[in-house]
This record gives C-alpha cells, sequence and structure tokens, in this order.
C-alpha cells in the first residue's frame, strides 16, 4: 500500500488509471467497529458512478466502492514465472487455435470468427487478438449476427492474469450481459521431463483416428465436422493404450497432441474411470512427449479446468505451471454449447 510521509495511506490512483495494474486496501465494513480492510491486486477495468471495477488473476471481479478506499497505487505487471519455457498470452493463443482449428473463419479487423458446427467452443468462438476495426458494440453485433447465420451461439474466449491480456474486455462483456460460461488455465512446461516418466511402448502412436480412439474420446459419436477438426492442425499425433480385454468398448486411454514448431500441445487425455491412477494418462503423455521431441518440439501446453483437481495435481507433477486463465463468454440470451 502507498503510505505518505506523515505514515498515512493514501488513494493514488485515478479514473485515467483503467486498464492499469492496481493495489488497492478497502474497509470491508465501512462505519462498522472494529471493521477490517481487504486487499485486492488485478486490473482496474472501469471507474464509474463511485464504483471500481478490478479483474483478478482468475478472472474474478471485484467490486470496490469509491468511499471504501482507504488505500490505492498502480503496481508493475506481475513478474514472469520462473518455471516454465518463456512465452506470451498473445503466442500461446495463437498456438491454441492452430491446435484446434474451425472449419471456417473470418476476420473483423483484428478480432477472427470461427465456426464450427458448435463441436467445441475453442472451435466456435472469437478471438479477439486486437482491435475489431469498429466501436465495441458495433463489433458485437456483427458478431451475434455472424454465429445466428450459422445457428450458433455467440462466444468470446478471453483471457487474464498475464501481461496483454484481455481484462478490460472481459469487463465490458460483463456489463453488456454476456455470460461466462467456462474458466479454464493453459498450463506450461518443458517437453523432455514429460517425455522421461514412463518406459516402454504401452502407447500406440498414430496419424489417424480410429473408431477405437473415438469410443473412448466420446461414446456419444462424433460428427464429420469433430472429425476434420480433430484431425486439423500442424501436425497431429493420436495415442492409444490398448485395453487389457481385446473385446472392450474402449482403449483404457487415449490423448491427442499437436507439434507446432517448438510446441507440443497435450489434449483429449481420457482415461476409463476403471483404470485411474494406474499411470496410463503418463504413459500417454510420455509416448506423445518423445514423439514431438523427434519433431524439433521442446515446450509444451495444456489447458486445464479450474475446477478439476485430478488434473491439475497430475500436470503439476509432471513440472507444468499455469500460465494465464482463459474464459468463455456467452451471449445474452443464447443457450450455451456442451464443450
Amino acid at each position: 500500500m502507498e503510505i505518505s510521509a506523515a505514515g498515512r495511506l493514501e488513494v493514488r490512483i485515478t479514473a485515467a488509471d483503467v486498464g492499469k495494474r492496481v493495489s488497492v486496501r478497502c474497509l470491508s465494513h465501512a462505519g462498522v467497529p472494529g471493521e477490517k480492510f481487504t486487499d485486492t491486486v488485478g486490473v482496474l477495468t472501469s471507474w464509474d458512478d463511485g464504483v471500481l471495477l478490478i479483474t483478478r488473476k482468475s478472472g474474478e471481479s471485484v467490486r470496490v466502492a469509491e468511499s471504501a478506499l482507504v488505500a490505492g497505487k498502480v503496481v508493475p505487471p506481475a513478474p514472469a514465472r520462473r518455471r516454465g519455457p518463456a512465452a506470451s498470452y498473445e503466442e500461446l493463443a495463437r498456438v491454441a487455435a492452430r491446435a484446434w482449428p474451425p472449419v471456417e473463419s473470418e476476420r473483423l479487423g483484428e478480432w477472427e470468427l470461427r465456426a464450427a458446427a458448435g463441436f467445441t467452443r475453442r472451435a466456435n468462438s472469437v478471438l479477439p487478438l486486437g482491435d475489431p476495426g469498429l466501436p465495441l458494440d458495433e463489433a458485437l453485433t456483427a458478431v451475434r449476427r455472424w454465429y445466428g447465420e450459422r445457428g450458433l451461439p455467440a462466444y468470446v474466449q478471453t483471457a487474464t492474469g498475464a501481461e496483454g491480456t484481455q481484462e478490460p474486455l472481459c469487463a465490458e462483456l460483463e456489463r453488456r450481459g454476456w455470460v461466462r460460461e467456462v474458466t479454464a488455465e493453459v498450463w506450461t512446461g518443458g517437453l523432455a521431463p514429460v517425455a522421461d516418466l514412463a518406459e516402454g511402448t504401452g502407447a500406440v502412436l498414430s496419424r489417424e483416428v480410429d473408431e477405437a480412439w473415438l469410443a473412448r474420446y466420446r461414446r456419444g459419436g462424433v460428427s464429420e465436422v469433430a472429425l476434420r477438426v480433430l484431425a486439423a492442425g500442424p501436425s497431429v499425433w493420436f495415442a492409444t493404450v490398448p485395453g487389457a480385454d481385446v473385446d472392450a468398448d474402449a482403449p483404457a486411454a487415449i490423448g491427442r497432441c499437436v507439434v507446432d514448431g517448438r510446441w507440443a500441445s497435450f489434449a483429449a487425455v481420457e482415461v476409463d474411470p476403471a483404470l485411474r491412477r494406474r499411470g496410463l494418462a503418463t504413459v500417454v503423455m510420455a509416448a506423445l512427449a518423445r514423439r514431438a521431441l523427434d519433431e524439433g518440439a521442446s515446450a509444451a501446453w495444456l489447458q486445464v479446468e479450474a475446477d478439476n483437481a485430478g488434473a491439475r495435481a497430475l500436470y503439476a507433477g509432471m513440472g507444468f505451471t499455469a500460465h494465464h486463465a482463459y474464459h468463455h463468454y456467452r451471449e445474452p440470451g443464447s443457450a450455451g454449447s456442451d464443450r
């Protein structure tokens, strides 16, 4: 907190600091005896009508009454992580987009509108890297029209928690009634340590996705569009660990990896519920990592939902750490998709 020469806490931020990272202290219960302080650090995304809106690294929005402010100051960006490969948010966002490519896309200024008949939010959402070339309300109207013409709900994918992420856009979407439907994180790590985690050839690798792999991925069936998305990307590999029972409906474990320059992405790592906690996910990822190393990759990334404690523990044990959070905002008044 900012302390003056006289030892008093001071508020040294104004509405002109919107868009900057700030640290504020406010009274938890103003006017109540024994009142306590609450500290908040995040991006100041608005300051209107006596209320500050601060977006934390997780994407959570905190409203602070101006009258409750005790101290506040602009603070430097969060220090760079000391573990894992160095990467900017924009680099990872573009690599992630290539790993889940849409079947059709269109530019709106520097925004990319993406659609794939509703298969995954990642391939059916706007990637807003830069300026749409229109005022925000006009841009969002164009977005809703474009997705409406395809019979899809409009989604905007945003990110928080790293330098160059989109906290102000998150706040503007929430102000307009867009619904944050999913929050997950992008984690990064070194590729070689993953490759060293499991020995042997328990996983079978293929360039083609077959019926066995699909049976484990989604038992409800996969559309032709979904197959196109799964098979697309710079260099795609599928891993399968066969089940012990040759008559089983699905393999014991599967995974997907996309190699893109120095990056390898891991996704669709799924294990038979009856066989979990036996190291099969590690076997899948190690096999894919070794192949990615052979193709010249050195770094890895993956996406994990905030409430998936098991996956987070697994990936942390492999050396992955969180890089940034990402969110999908759905247009007001529409039904969402399932993934």
